[in-house]
Parts: structure tokens; sequence; C-alpha cells
């Protein structure tokens, strides 16, 4: 019985498959983990999701930016963009059923055996854990109303950058979303800061957000995020573990295996 977590697949399936072949992963007592963005970018979104789907209960998923902006597609009824190569997706007969399981899954979740959060982009530096799960919650519960049509219609947009006690309902929603799937840099007030998609070493006047003083202070808890690709798993601090590592980009797909802390990985082959 083992319990792992999976970075970025973006719609690497092949990689994916093999990956778990590797730690000959058992859906009747293995749990799998992902850190989100399942789709878009890579080859084979359609069969990642349906894949997921079938698992059932041995697989737990947090929401990523591209899979929220797929949702958002769908719900204002666009046409996605060629870059996402997701055609095949929304062509196929099982969309609607596809596009349901996947708003079901929150943004993020906590493992109290492991104390461990996981999440797509990272932990706001304003939260302790049990805010960042109140308000991953309430976001949650908001794309999964009757009324989320209204919210994905104003997901969009690049505030509120600062995190508020004052802020809107609205506002909250959106900087809860853009904290748990778009956060990498912070500025010097605290903001999520959205341009930079480098390393810390290419942006010295930003501060990635878990080398923040109220992340590093945190005492016998870990953070397991995706996201992050340029990071290729390296934050030098092994509470905060990185797990995108490109494979949509030609580098490599991780797994970590929660008990034992032993890191997985599988080149990319797709084209």
């Amino acid at each position: 019985m083992a319990d792992y977590a999976i970075g970025d697949l973006q719609g690497c399936f092949i990689e994916f498959k093999l990956l778990l072949e590797k730690v000959n992963f058992n859906p009747s007592k293995d749990t799998l983990y992902l850190v989100g963005d399942i789709v878009a970018r890579g080859p084979d979104s359609l069969s990642c999701l349906r894949f997921l789907k079938n698992l059932g209960e041995s697989v737990k998923i947090t929401l990523g930016n591209h899979d929220l902006h797929l949702l958002a597609t769908q719900f204002l009824n666009k046409s996605p963009q060629k870059k996402d190569r997701l055609d095949s997706l929304f062509s196929a007969a099982d969309f609607p059923d596809l596009i349901s399981f996947l708003r079901e899954q929150p943004l993020a979740i906590w493992l109290e055996s492991y104390q461990t959060l996981i999440c797509h982009a990272g932990l706001s530096p304003h939260w302790d854990i049990q805010t960042a799960l109140t308000q991953a919650d309430l976001a949650t519960q908001k794309y999964q109303s009757d009324n989320a049509l209204y919210y994905f219609k104003n997901m969009y947009g690049e505030g509120p950058f600062n995190w508020s006690d004052k802020l809107t309902e609205l506002e909250s929603f959106k900087y809860t979303v853009n904290a748990f799937t778009r956060m990498r840099f912070l500025t010097a007030d605290n903001k999520i800061e959205f341009n930079h998609k480098g390393t810390p070493q290419d942006s010295p006047e930003l501060l990635p957000w878990f080398q923040h003083d109220s992340i590093k202070a945190m005492k016998n808890t870990k953070i397991i995020f995706g996201h992050w690709a340029s990071l290729l798993g390296k934050t030098n601090n092994p509470s905060i573990i990185a797990l995108d590592t490109g494979c949509v980009w030609g580098k490599e797909l991780t797994l970590i295996d929660l008990k034992t802390g032993t890191f997985t990985t599988q080149k990319a082959i797709s084209a």
C-alpha cells in the first residue's frame, strides 16, 4: 500500500503510464495524488482525463490553472486555444462527463498523516494551513455551485494581488484561485507577481513564495506543488517539494513516494 504524488501531466499520457509502471502502481491498494494541470499543451489530455476518471477513489486531484481554464472555456462556450491541443477532448463523446469529473476536484488537499499540503502553485504567505484550507474550500464551493458561470466569467484579471479580510466575496475567490494556481513570485510588499516565470536567479528583485519567512517558519509541515517548471524540482528546502519538472517541455515527469520520500522520474518522449 503506497501513496504517491505526481507533477503536472499536461497531456503527457505515455510518460504518465510509464512512470506508474516503474513504481508498480496498483489502484486496488495505492493512492495517487496529482498537483494539477492535467490538461493542455501536451499531446493527449483526453487520455489523461479518461484514465484518471476510471481510477475512481484511488486518485485525488488538485486543480491547476490549465484545468480551471478548461472549465471556464467550456462554461463560457468558447473554443479552446490551438496551443493547448484540446480539440480531441472537446469533440469526445464523453467530454461532458470528463468536465464534470474535473469540476468535482478541489484546489487543495491536506494529508494529516503526512502533515502535507498538496496544491498546484503554492501556499500564500498570508495564510496558515487552516486558513488556506478554508479559503480553498470556499472557492471550490463557488466553481461547483449553480452560480459557477458567474465565477468562471469573473475569474480572470490580475488582481487582487494581496490578501485582506476586507476583500469582497468575488475578490476573495480571485485571490484564492491566483494563490493556489498561478503564484510563483512575490514583490517586496508580499503581492503576487504574475509576469515572471523563470528561475529565482532570473529575477533577484522578487521573492519565490516558498522563501518567504512565514513559509520557512512552518515546522513539521510539507508543501507539495507543481506549476513552476523552470525550478526543475529545486527549492533548496526539503519540506517544499516541487514536482513540475517540465515533461511537456521535453524534460521529465516526476513522482514522489510520500512514505519513503523516494523520487522516480520518466524522461519525456511525447511529441
